[in-house]
């Protein structure tokens, strides 16, 4: 679309890519039932002071805003016109108990976006403002393209981190009941992979793949039989059934809010209640023995993926940084020079923040 991108964070190891600046190692941090790569250290805002610095940015898009690291450094220095995205649901205690600073710091925002309907509620509930809701897309012609690799038996795909949250454990117990030719492929590791590979050992039909490259993923999706996303909770958004959507597999899925927010029961997925063994083992029965059934949701799922194209997603945000960059651009002209607007618009912020810190330190 003719626009130079940056993309800063924390990188373990060598940048993937040219257009990735490295702001230090990541820190595994609890978030969410899950585990966050985070770089909060002092190290990290230093880099990522000195990047926004030397690169001088039209806009700053940042991902999870409130977040300790790079894009909460980004958000307290405010060195251009900020995009956020909000991407977390359910509750979130940084929120509850940094509610007053956190909301002070959010006003920065020029446009508020959220990737689903329980990520706005979340983030109304203790920031305020006005949320876009733009879900996360999908290169969906990179599943689409994928060469099948061809396979002779019926199989169950599952991708995700092996923790509690993603059910991995209840699809284990439903496929355990299910025919001799159906194999079940599971991707990823985490923090309960050795538990349950010592517990299921004795089942040949089960391939522990490990951790798999993007192409191997889109593979498995279009050489899969059933896709299988047996999560617990704590799924704001379901990108990975927008991707076995674009792959042109049938999906069996938890019915989650966040996995709702991109399937509909017997449309484009089978929904099973989260957690529940019998249900989940009943609902990929009907779509491993029902080719009618798989051929609908196929069809009907190719055609939902189309509404998450990355295309039409990069469309829309170039919309919003165009018009947040005339907007301030304007401003600036009305007042005083556009940079030292900003700075005195942090300086006045962190100085309203402290007083308040202070009163109600003297009141207690």
């Amino acid at each position: 679309m003719g626009h130079e991108v940056r993309v800063l964070g924390p990188c373990d190891g060598a940048p993937p890519d040219t257009f990735v600046t490295p702001l230090g190692d990541s820190l595994p941090t609890a978030a969410n039932g899950s585990v966050a790569p985070l770089a909060p250290d002092p190290s990290a805002a230093l880099r990522t002071i000195r990047v926004l610095k030397d690169e001088e940015f039209d806009v700053l898009h940042l991902h999870e805003p409130l977040t300790p690291g790079p894009t909460f450094t980004s958000l307290v220095m405010q060195m251009a016109p900020i995009v956020a995205t909000f991407h977390a649901a359910g509750e979130s205690a940084s929120y509850k108990y940094l509610n007053a600073p956190l909301k002070a710091f959010a006003s920065a925002i020029a446009h508020r976006v959220a990737v689903s309907k329980d990520a706005v509620l979340l983030a109304e509930r203790y920031l305020g403002g006005e949320y876009e809701i733009l879900p996360n897309g999908v290169e969906i012609e990179r599943f689409e393209s994928t060469v099948i690799t061809p396979r002779t038996r019926r199989s169950i795909f599952f991708c995700g981190r092996h923790e509690p949250r993603k059910g991995l454990e209840v699809l284990l117990k439903a496929h355990a009941t299910l025919p001799d030719d159906v194999e079940l492929w599971i991707a990823s590791d985490g923090p309960e992979t050795e538990r349950l590979q010592r517990e299921w050992a004795g089942d040949s039909r089960i391939q522990w793949l490990g951790r798999i490259t993007d192409a191997e993923k889109a593979d498995r999706l279009r050489g899969t039989s059933v896709f299988c996303a047996p999560s617990l909770g704590g799924e704001s958004f379901g990108v990975v059934l927008i991707e076995a959507m674009a792959a042109r597999t049938p999906i069996v899925a938890s019915s989650l809010d966040g996995y709702m927010n991109v399937a509909t029961d017997m449309v484009d997925a089978v929904l099973v209640t989260p957690g529940d063994v019998e249900a989940l083992e009943f609902g990929l029965r009907r779509v491993l023995d029902d080719p009618t059934l798989a051929g609908r949701l196929v069809a009907a799922g190719a055609s939902r993926a189309t509404e998450f194209s990355m295309h039409s997603l990069a469309v829309r945000y170039e919309q919003i940084y165009r018009r947040i960059l005339d907007e301030s651009r304007a401003e600036a002209a009305r007042t005083v020079p556009g940079r030292f607007a900003r700075w005195w618009k942090t300086l006045m912020r962190l100085r309203a923040l402290a007083s308040n810190t202070i009163r109600r330190m003297l009141v207690k």
